[in-house]
């Protein structure tokens, strides 16, 4: 077998002969398609820099990290204010108190509670400004869904903000 030398070379010393306008196509090539993402991230740049954001300070992308602790956040003050009206730890309850919160300080603050607390805020991607009240329902339902806040592109943004046309800036 061409490129074999015993079990422990298999994969070591086997060498693919392709070839591309007559000239041998080597690993190199090869391992740039095959490292996958990782391999590509030299040439996208940084999270926002195709929307035309800065890299850093405000008016950044917020970072995943940051937009994972809000979402902590407004969780529990969710379970807090809603174990102060029905002395119940969890359930229905505190789940419509979360998507309200979400949805109405979103809608007239540019931020959930946690989110301001971490100095983020939601705006439009088109001119930066604040998102119109049905542009955040919008967002605000397909995040409750949770999937398309799941899947997010190389800029951070789910499925949620792709379709309300939002991004979450770093507001300080």
């Amino acid at each position: 077998m061409r490129g074999h030398s015993g079990v422990s070379g298999v994969l070591t010393n086997y060498s693919l002969p392709m070839v591309k306008d007559g000239e041998s196509v080597g690993r190199e090539a090869i391992g740039s398609w095959l490292g996958g993402a990782s391999s590509l991230r030299s040439s996208v740049g940084y999270p926002g820099e195709r929307l035309g954001f800065p890299r850093s300070g405000a008016g950044s992308i917020g970072s995943m990290g940051r937009r994972l602790a809000a979402l902590v956040l407004d969780w529990f003050m969710s379970l807090l204010v809603a174990d102060l009206f029905t002395h119940q730890w969890g359930g229905f309850v505190s789940l419509l108190v979360f998507y309200g919160e979400v949805f109405f300080f979103t809608a007239f603050l540019g931020s959930s509670a946690g989110q301001r607390l971490l100095r983020l805020r939601v705006v439009r991607v088109s001119d930066r400004g604040r998102v119109p009240v049905l542009a955040v329902l919008v967002r605000s339902v397909l995040l409750f869904l949770v999937v398309p806040a799941a899947v997010y592109d190389r800029d951070g943004r789910g499925l949620h903000d792709r379709a309300a046309g939002t991004v979450v800036v770093r507001s300080r």
